[in-house]
């Protein structure tokens, strides 16, 4: 079998520095509602959807529960604004990129961000990137933390959850990629992320190559073969 069989990125934070971007609207739609985000947040802004932040917002500012539809559009669209004034690439995801891309491993975004958001990120910051496809927190039913994206991006691949690598930055999308099977590839941003079996890690990307993301899904196809032995 030819390792990894496919490679799957998140996007914010971890191919796009667009964390901050989203920390400082969540900050700002919060501040409208008489709170201001501190590090006790983070956790319920850094990684998650839309819906999930602005419900956090609402919960912890005591506003109507009425208002989280309302809540999450102005996110969406403060976001969205920022993001279309720019989204510069983390250090080393071009070159990470280019070199699959030539030694014709398929990969594929995989998101818990809007569609919109999404498309505007890649038709800006990496509008001639070859991905396989993209996918956004509107093309599941549950988006990250839970499996459903990247079972939902192997199974459009055609290839196996546990032959793939998902490369990630924060806690929920680690949980997402790990729930579906896949080998993860940590790089944390804002978050830091548990150390765990199946979790490897990295500085930056200037540190990944194909060698590596083979070894991680090496590792983890050896480490569960170990496991079912033992069961």
């Amino acid at each position: 079998m030819k390792l990894p069989a496919a490679v799957l990125f998140d996007m914010d934070g971890t191919l796009v520095d667009t964390e901050v971007l989203w920390w400082d609207t969540a900050d700002e739609v919060a501040a409208r509602l008489g709170h201001r985000l501190t590090d006790a947040d983070a956790r319920e802004v850094v990684g998650r959807a839309v819906a999930d932040t602005a419900a956090h917002l609402v919960r912890v500012t005591g506003a109507d529960a009425g208002r989280t539809e309302e809540v999450a559009a102005e996110l969406s669209g403060s976001f969205f604004r920022r993001v279309e004034a720019g989204a510069p690439l983390r250090p080393g995801a071009g070159r990470l990129l280019a070199g699959l891309e030539r030694a014709g491993v398929p990969f594929a975004l995989v998101s818990a961000s809007p569609r919109a958001v999404v498309d505007s990120v890649v038709g800006g910051s990496l509008p001639d990137v070859g991905f396989a496809f993209t996918l956004s927190a509107d093309d599941t039913v549950r988006t990250k933390p839970h499996a459903d994206p990247y079972l939902a991006a192997a199974e459009r691949l055609g290839v196996r959850p546990g032959a793939c690598v998902a490369v990630e930055d924060s806690p929920d999308g680690t949980a997402s990629a790990q729930a579906a099977g896949c080998a993860v590839l940590v790089v944390p941003s804002l978050l830091p992320v548990e150390r765990a079996a199946g979790r490897y890690f990295a500085d930056s990307l200037e540190d990944v190559d194909l060698a590596v993301l083979r070894d991680c899904a090496r590792d983890r196809l050896r480490d569960h073969a170990s496991a079912r032995r033992g069961a």
